[in-house]
């Protein structure tokens, strides 16, 4: 074969960037001289990568198959994607970010990210992390993650690794996370005070690479992450694999112009301009998406330009999920189409046509990838089911020793074993359902002692696999932070609220460069508030800046900087606006650190504001929204602007993510400055008792303090006592139980909010009554006094009926301490 038969079809250049990018070298990004070309090189790198597409194929066909019979719960693949992927990964760089869809198996593959045994594993959801390294059996398949804190919580190199951010299910999620991984390197390039932090980047060469399903772009996700991108200059790559459908509806009804890159031309960046650039490449033309992706991804690294890549003609073998079959929605025309272009077969046939190889060797290759699959397939299920089956042995074990001393419940126990015995697709909860039945049996005989223990240890064992890392476990943990009482000078300076704030962030920029703060209004009028006032100028536009109006990707930017270890401050103007970007806080913040079994953090701090103003959309308590969304996230309500001060110095300390909700009432409330501002801390999770008193507890927290402390002085001055307890973050809740001490000595409690009736008083009622066992210590009926079911009607008026007002208060204590 001379090299001449091949560069008939395919360029020089084309085959110079196959080989260069070849991932089994690593090599530097240097353009290779003609002298280095060898047509071997290149044979052998088109041959590996053939290799990985059927591997990749060979693992979703048989991914598909774990799931019919039973043994994996749900299964989505890659198939149709495999070669637009091991195109891909020759560019996906040390340094590199990958924000991305549950179909990129290939990518991941051909990056060595995975093995197929580690991705059979988590289709068989092992809660082991070293089978399951990305989840621990926590998400589905195709959920990949890479660590990017060491087992102490502290930050490993990132810039000197392939990093992927954890995968995430809903649809476009991965975008608003996206525009803060690629902002990062723009961070990175242009504040000076990042340049020592070259173990998180490169000269902020990095490139944020984020794939998504077509018809997933029709999410406002999408659009708001693009327009961000667009205005910010970053380099975020986004590739959308476009096969034509959203599961069963086609592309005609999802997007304008029945394509995202026609719908997106006025985007186009021109000169003078921001913008993206807009690329477009079809899923079978291997040399064609190579060319491309090379010029494309270098430019996007030297100017930060953001770039979509619009892969057209994907196709989807197996069709949506193993939920359902492809052939009730498309046409046999279309069917057809998808079985000759599949990306697989027009690779083989480019492979052949360039007498790259032989029919033989493909058909080894072939071969050999089935029986890699099925190896390593097996692999996985044996080692999910050695631990199980050991546990199902030791439970017979038990078992036989009841029948031996002569019990065997008219069967059962025999039943049990035989069950045990004979099951080939054991789990846990099949183990623990059986024996939990049979106690119930044997109903505390002395013979079931030995069952009971291995049923409690195996029961809290489960808890454990599935329950662990919440929060960060390490001394990064908010909660471990010592606390470090504010200190006063004699003649301390009392000033208004947020003057202290402005103070406290001067002091913080100044110590730590890694802290950024963004948000509507944050950067050249100092926030509406005023607690960045001239700090902008002083620290520079790149630290403290503003955005558009779109919480949604403040939200995401947060995500994507912490991520890469940079300490965000993002600010939601109004504590109502913080919707906008729940979805992001919910299923991605706030699960990180639990669905990567502590691998990923993301100690982002969410800086809002709310409570008591006046007018519906200004003077929001969604509190039980926030705390039941946001498990897995702290929730900080200081009562000043002191205490929230306290607070931010304690989460900078840690890894763990946070909602700072500060007074929206309170910042021109005078106020002692600290001597120590920059450096005391408010510890999580304490209640503090404000008013010492002996007759009722009343608890509360934020703005609504106050009103409280007006009426427990006027109940004082009716002889009634009252202990005010502020429970100073909501998430998580007094910790060590100082409310219960309190209600012991006072046997009345109130729990006073302006949330909605069954809201965060409902959420502190439960903490205190049920968790703490509030109720032995009653002497009167626990009660809870809040906002109504409606939101706050405009001006003074629609404020005093519809929130928790002194006299409610006086009125509701007076009630109490007369049962």
């Amino acid at each position: 074969m001379e090299k001449g038969c091949f560069c008939k079809q395919l360029t020089l250049r084309k085959a110079r960037q196959i080989i260069y990018f070849c991932p089994m070298e690593v090599q530097h990004n240097e353009s290779l001289s003609m002298e280095q070309l060898s047509f071997e090189h290149f044979r052998e790198a088109v041959l590996n990568d053939y290799r990985i597409c059927c591997i990749s194929r060979e693992a979703s066909l048989l991914g598909r198959k774990e799931v019919l019979t039973g043994k994996a719960k749900f299964g989505i693949f890659g198939d149709g994607k495999e070669l637009v992927q091991v195109a891909l990964a020759k560019f996906y760089q040390l340094g590199d970010y990958r924000s991305g869809y549950y179909r990129d198996q290939t990518w991941m593959l051909a990056s060595g990210i995975t093995t197929v045994q580690q991705f059979f594993s988590q289709l068989f959801a092992d809660p082991d992390v070293s089978n399951d390294p990305f989840s621990a059996g926590r998400q589905m398949n195709a959920h990949f993650a890479t660590p990017n804190v060491d087992v102490d919580g502290n930050w490993l190199p990132l810039a000197r690794k392939k990093n992927v951010a954890a995968d995430l299910a809903p649809t476009a999620g991965q975008m608003p996370r996206a525009v803060g991984l690629a902002l990062a390197s723009k961070l990175f390039r242009s504040v000076e005070a990042l340049k020592p932090y070259d173990q998180l980047s490169d000269h902020g060469n990095e490139i944020c690479f984020c794939s998504i399903g077509d018809a997933s772009t029709s999410e406002g996700h999408f659009w708001e992450s693009v327009n961000a991108a667009a205005v910010q200059q970053i380099p975020m790559a986004i590739f959308v694999w476009d096969d034509g459908y959203g599961i069963s509806v086609p592309k005609k009804y999802q997007t304008a112009k029945g394509s995202i890159s026609e719908a997106l031309s006025g985007f186009r960046k021109k000169d003078g301009t921001n913008g993206i650039d807009i690329y477009k490449v079809k899923a079978w033309d291997y040399a064609g998406m190579c060319e491309v992706f090379e010029q494309a991804l270098a430019k996007m690294r030297t100017t930060h330009t953001p770039a979509l890549f619009h892969v057209e003609e994907v196709t989807q073998p197996q069709g949506h999920s193993t939920s359902g079959s492809h052939e009730r929605y498309k046409t046999p025309e279309r069917l057809a189409w998808e079985q000759e272009w599949d990306c697989i077969k027009k690779f083989r046939e480019w492979i052949l046509s360039n007498e790259l190889s032989s029919e033989a060797v493909l058909q080894e290759v072939e071969e050999a990838a089935r029986e890699q699959v099925r190896a390593e397939k097996n692999k996985a299920w044996e080692a999910y089911q050695a631990p199980i089956k050991a546990q199902a042995q030791q439970a017979i074990d038990a078992l036989q020793v009841l029948i031996d001393a002569g019990y065997d419940g008219g069967g059962s126990v025999q039943s049990i074993i035989n069950s045990l015995q004979q099951s080939r697709d054991l789990m846990r909860r099949d183990i623990l359902k059986a024996l939990g039945t049979l106690l119930q049996q044997l109903n505390g005989l002395p013979l079931a002692e030995s069952i009971k223990q291995l049923y409690h240890t195996w029961k809290k064992e489960g808890h454990d696999l599935y329950e662990r890392y919440l929060y960060t476990q390490t001394d990064k943990s908010a909660v471990r932070v010592l606390q470090v009482p504010a200190a006063y000078d004699e003649n301390a300076p009392v000033i208004n609220g947020y003057e202290i704030l402005n103070q406290y962030f001067d002091q913080l920029f100044t110590r730590d460069a890694r802290v950024v703060a963004f948000g509507e209004d944050v950067g050249f009028i100092g926030d509406v508030n005023q607690g960045f006032a001239g700090l902008q100028a002083k620290h520079g536009e790149n630290r403290i800046f503003d955005t558009g109006i779109r919480e949604l990707t403040i939200v995401g930017q947060a995500v994507g900087l912490a991520l890469r270890g940079i300490r965000p401050i993002a600010e939601i103007q109004y504590l109502d606006y913080l919707l906008y970007g729940l979805q992001p806080l919910s299923d991605d913040v706030a699960t990180l650190h639990w669905r990567t079994a502590g691998q990923q953090s993301c100690p982002l701090i969410i800086r809002t504001r709310g409570h008591r103003l006046e007018g519906v959309w200004h003077s929001g308590s969604p509190m039980g929204m926030i705390i039941h969304s946001l498990r897995g996230m702290h929730v900080c309500v200081p009562r000043n602007m002191v205490q929230a001060a306290g607070m931010y110095n304690t989460l900078l300390k840690s890894n763990d993510p946070a909602l700072v909700i500060e007074c929206l009432n309170g910042y021109r409330l005078k106020e002692k400055l600290p001597s120590n501002l920059d450096t005391f801390t408010v510890p999580l999770g304490l209640p503090e008792v404000l008013r010492a008193g002996e007759d009722i507890t009343i608890v509360s927290y934020g703005s609504t303090l106050r009103i409280v402390m007006e009426a427990a002085e006027t109940l004082a001055q009716m002889g009634v006592s009252c202990e005010v307890v502020d429970v100073q973050t909501l998430l998580p809740f007094d910790l060590q139980h100082r409310i219960l001490e309190s209600l012991k000595k006072t046997s009345r409690i109130l729990f006073v909010d302006e949330d909605v009736p069954g809201g965060a008083a409902a959420y502190m009622y439960n903490h205190v009554m049920e968790q703490q066992g509030g109720y032995r210590w009653l002497d009167v009926a626990p009660r809870t006094l809040t906002a109504k079911a409606h939101r706050p009607a405009f001006g003074s008026d629609g404020d005093y009926f519809s929130k928790p007002n002194t006299e409610d208060i006086v009125e509701t204590v007076q009630s109490m301490m007369h049962e």
